[in-house]
């Protein structure tokens, strides 16, 4: 530890007045545990809102899987020797 003139003390012993008028300031539990209960309560509310989702993600892929495979057939169509007899495609 030092020592000479100027030294003020160590941290939290600086040989000062006694501060009086602090508050101390505490955190609550549910700001340090954010994730409290998370996989304990998905069971109940995760199934509720993916429910309640569901239109809004199962519509549109629906829709876009049925567009991929009338793709993926109209393409094995028009590159097969069957597309080419019936003489469909230019």
């Amino acid at each position: 530890m030092p020592t000479g003139t100027k030294y003020m003390g160590w941290w939290g012993n600086m040989g000062g007045p006694k501060q009086k008028g602090i508050a101390s300031y505490t955190l609550s539990p549910h700001a340090t545990k954010p994730m409290r209960g998370v996989f304990a309560h998905w069971a109940i509310n995760g199934t509720k809102r993916i429910a309640q989702q569901a239109p809004y993600f199962v519509a549109p892929l629906g829709i876009g899987y049925a567009i991929l495979q009338y793709c993926i057939a109209d393409n094995h169509l028009r590159n097969s020797k069957e597309g080419h007899i019936q003489g469909k495609f230019p």
